[in-house]
C-alpha cells in the first residue's frame, strides 16, 4: 500500500496494552501520533519510550495522543509499561497487518542474517484521520522533539 500524505489514513483494530481493542478511527478530534518499533525491551525501543514517555504531557497539551505498534503479544507490551512506567498505549500487531498497511514491514540485515520486521517509523495523524506527515527509518536521537514541534508548528 502507497501512504499519500493529505489522504485517510488506513484503520486498524489492535488489541491495546489495557486489554482494549483499539481502532485508530476511536482518535478522531486528536492528533495522532502513531510509532512503530521493532520489539520492546530492546535498547533503541526502551530509549525511544521513554522519550515519548517524558514528552507525553507536551503531546497531550497539544490534543496528541502517543500510540506505539510492535509486534510484541499485550503480555510483553504490559510487562514493558510497567517497567518504564509508559502513560500511553502499545498495541500488539502480532499478524504485522496494520504494519504491512502502513508499509514499515520490511526485509531487515543484521549481522549477515535476513529476516522480515519493523522498520523504525513515525505517522502524524491530524484530527480528522488524515496522515500529514511520516518519518521513515527513524534514528532514535532527537526523533519525538522532532515530531512534538512538527505537531506545535502544523497543527495547532
Amino acid at each position: 500500500m502507497v501512504m499519500v500524505i493529505n489522504e485517510a489514513a488506513p484503520d486498524f483494530e489492535l488489541e491495546a496494552s489495557n486489554g482494549e481493542k483499539v481502532n485508530l478511527s476511536d482518535f478522531r478530534g486528536k492528533n495522532v501520533v502513531l510509532y512503530f518499533y521493532p520489539k520492546d525491551m530492546t535498547p533503541g525501543c526502551t530509549t525511544e519510550a521513554c522519550d515519548f514517555r517524558d514528552q507525553h504531557e507536551s503531546f497531550e497539551g497539544l490534543n496528541a495522543i502517543v500510540l506505539g505498534v510492535s509486534p510484541d503479544p499485550v503480555s510483553r507490551h504490559k510487562k514493558f509499561i510497567e517497567k518504564h512506567g509508559l502513560p500511553f498505549l502499545l498495541l500488539a500487531d502480532e499478524d504485522h497487518k496494520t504494519a504491512e498497511a502502513y508499509d514499515v514491514w520490511k526485509l531487515k540485515k543484521n549481522f549477515g542474517k535476513e529476516y522480515m520486521g519493523i522498520e523504525r517509523s513515525t505517522f502524524i495523524i491530524d484530527k480528522t484521520g488524515k496522515l500529514v506527515k511520516e518519518y521513515r527509518k527513524v534514528k532514535v536521537k532527537g526523533h519525538v522533539e522532532e515530531a512534538l514541534n512538527y505537531i506545535k508548528e502544523y497543527l495547532q
